[in-house]
């Protein structure tokens, strides 16, 4: 059996992440487009980008996300089939984004408090999509 993806190892992938694909969003707003880093065009043309990446970057790059490669862990399927773009979308999108926004950040307290208790690791969006997080 694999082993599981843990929260703190998955949390400090999320904080990567956001540090370089923010700073990449922020030279490719401001650089390119000009666009003022207060606009909230900008916080939702990044939110969507980010949103994009983290769902078509695993489907392609078998579970992996730049975080998660740096810390040598990837999402999989629980079934063991490859990810599919309906299963990013699930988990991403559905499980992660429209359920934090419905309980207003409510279910991303639930998933990071899951992750750390329950015995599988799976947050909402784990549970929503079927998928699970493990190490390499």
């Amino acid at each position: 059996m694999e082993e599981l993806a843990g929260f703190w190892r998955r949390f400090w992938a999320e904080i990567l992440d956001s540090l370089i694909v923010g700073t990449l969003f922020w030279l490719l707003f401001n650089l390119i487009f000009g666009l003022d880093e207060e606009s909230l065009t900008n916080d939702i043309i990044s939110t969507i980008i980010y949103i994009l990446y983290a769902t078509l970057l695993p489907v392609y790059w078998r579970g992996y996300i730049i975080g998660k490669r740096i810390l040598k862990i990837h999402i999989e399927r629980i079934d063991g089939e490859p990810l599919t773009l309906w299963t990013m979308i699930k988990r991403e999108v559905i499980g992660k984004q429209l359920l934090n926004i419905a309980t207003l950040g409510i279910a991303w307290i639930a998933s990071a408090l899951m992750v750390s208790l329950r015995e599988d690791k799976r947050g909402f969006h784990d549970l929503i999509a079927g998928t699970h997080v493990v190490k390499d």
